[in-house]
C-alpha cells in the first residue's frame, strides 16, 4: 500500500511538472503585444527556464544524495510555484525572464529523480503511465489560459490560476514526506560506482553520445512545436488567440492519451520498437500540416502528439539497461540536461528563424530534427543491442 501511495504521490508531482511548460507557447500570442516586445522574445523566456533546468538537472545526482528525493521534489515544485505566482503580477518583459530562473531550477532535479527512480523499481508502463501525467498538466495549462483569454480575462489571471494549484501540490508533498522514508547506505557499492565524472562517462560508455544527442532531438521537436504551434495558427493561418491556444492544448492531449495507450503496448512491443513506431507518427503529423488543406491542421496536431507520446518515456526507461543501474542516476541526469539544452536554444533558434522565413517553415524545421533522430536512434541501438542488464 505504501508503494501504491508513493507512485500516485510521484504521478502528481509530474502534473505540477507539466503545469507550466506549455503555458507560455498557449498565452504568448495574447502577452507579447500586452507587454510591447517583439513576437520571437519568447525563445528568450523559454531559454532563461531551459538553462535553469539543465544546471539543476547536472547537480541532481549530489542534490538527491545529499537531501533525498522528498525534499528534492518538495522544494522544486514550491520554487515553480513561487515563480508563476510571479507571472501573474508582472507586467514587464525583464521580470518576467528574472522569473524564469527559479521556474527552470524547479524543474530538473526533480525530473531526473523521479525518472531514475520509476525506471529502477517500475515496468515501462509505469514510465509512460507516468508521463502521461506530465500530459495531464501540459494539457491543462493551455485549456485553463484558453478559457480566460476567450472571456477576454487577462493573461495573467490563467497565470495565478496554475500557481494556485502548485501551491495545492506543494501541501501534498508536505503531507506525503513519510512515504518517502527511503535509507541511504552510503556505503553501497552501486553508490561508490558513481564517483566517474561525466566526462569520464561520455568518453567510455558506447552509446551515451547517441543517447544525448537523441534527447536533445527530441526535445527540440517537442518544444519548438509547443512554443510556436500558437504563432504558427495565428500568423499563417489566420487564427484567433484563443482558438490557436485550444489546438496547442489538443497537441498536448494526444501526448498524454498517447502515453496511456503505450502503457499497454508495453505488453507486446519492446521500448525501441515504441520509439521508432512514435517517431513514423510524428512523420505523419507533420505531413498533414505540410498539406495546404485547414481540415488537416487539428488531426496534425493530435497526430504528432501522439507520436511524441512514446518516445521520451521509453528512452528513459532503457537508461538502466543500455548503460547499467550503476551510471544510470548520473546518466540521467545527462540525458535531462541534453533535452534541456534543446528546449533552451532550438525554440530560441527557430523563433529568430521564424522572423526572416515565416512560421510556415515550422514544419520543415521539425521535420529535419525528426530524421536526424531517427538516424542516431538506429545507432544508438547498434552499439547497446548486445547488453541485456
Amino acid at each position: 500500500m505504501k508503494k501504491l501511495l508513493l507512485l500516485i504521490v510521484i504521478y502528481l508531482a509530474f502534473i505540477s511538472l507539466g503545469l507550466p511548460d506549455a503555458l507560455l507557447g498557449s498565452a504568448w500570442p495574447a502577452m507579447f503585444d500586452f507587454l510591447n516586445v517583439p513576437v520571437d522574445y519568447a525563445g528568450i523566456i523559454s531559454m532563461i527556464v531551459a538553462a535553469g533546468t539543465v544546471i539543476s538537472s547536472l547537480f541532481s545526482g549530489s542534490l538527491i544524495q545529499k537531501f533525498g528525493e522528498a525534499k528534492v521534489t518538495t522544494i522544486s515544485v514550491f520554487l515553480t510555484a513561487i515563480a508563476l505566482l510571479g507571472f501573474s503580477y508582472s507586467y514587464n518583459f525583464l521580470f518576467l525572464c528574472l522569473l524564469g530562473i527559479p521556474l527552470g531550477l524547479g524543474a530538473g532535479s526533480v525530473d531526473s529523480a523521479l525518472n531514475n527512480y520509476v525506471a529502477i523499481h517500475y515496468q515501462a508502463k509505469h514510465m509512460n503511465w507516468l508521463h502521461s501525467f506530465w500530459g495531464v498538466g501540459a494539457a491543462i495549462g493551455p485549456m485553463i489560459m484558453a478559457g480566460y483569454l476567450a472571456k477576454g480575462i487577462s493573461w495573467s489571471r490563467g497565470y495565478n490560476t496554475i500557481a494556485w494549484i502548485q501551491i495545492g501540490l506543494v501541501v501534498l508533498l508536505i503531507i506525503s514526506l513519510p512515504l518517502w522514508d527511503r535509507k541511504r547506505e552510503p556505503d553501497d557499492p552501486e553508490q561508490k560506482g558513481n564517483s566517474d565524472n561525466l566526462f569520464t562517462l561520455l568518453k567510455t560508455i558506447p552509446g551515451l553520445k547517441q543517447a544525448l544527442l537523441i534527447f536533445f532531438c527530441y526535445c527540440t521537436i517537442e518544444a519548438t512545436f509547443g512554443l510556436w504551434g500558437a504563432s504558427f495558427l495565428v500568423f499563417e493561418k489566420g487564427y484567433a488567440a484563443d482558438q490557436a491556444a485550444r489546438l496547442v492544448s489538443l497537441y498536448y492531449v494526444g501526448i498524454t492519451a498517447g502515453r496511456m495507450l503505450s502503457g499497454f503496448l508495453t505488453n507486446y512491443f519492446t521500448n525501441r520498437k515504441l520509439v521508432y513506431l512514435g517517431q513514423a507518427v510524428i512523420a505523419i503529423g507533420l505531413g498533414l500540416l505540410f498539406m495546404p488543406y485547414e481540415t488537416l491542421l487539428l488531426p496534425g496536431f493530435l497526430i504528432v502528439g501522439l507520436g511524441c507520446a512514446p518516445i521520451f518515456p521509453s528512452l528513459l526507461h532503457e537508461t538502466p539497461v543500455n548503460f547499467g543501474e550503476k551510471y544510470s542516476q548520473k546518466i540521467m541526469g545527462m540525458q535531462m540536461a541534453s533535452a534541456y539544452v534543446g528546449i533552451t536554444l532550438m525554440p530560441f533558434l527557430f523563433g529568430k528563424i521564424s522572423t526572416l522565413t515565416g512560421y510556415s517553415s515550422l514544419v520543415a524545421f521539425l521535420g529535419i530534427f525528426l530524421l536526424l533522430m531517427t538516424i542516431l536512434t538506429i545507432a544508438l541501438n547498434q552499439k547497446t543491442g548486445k547488453r541485456i542488464t
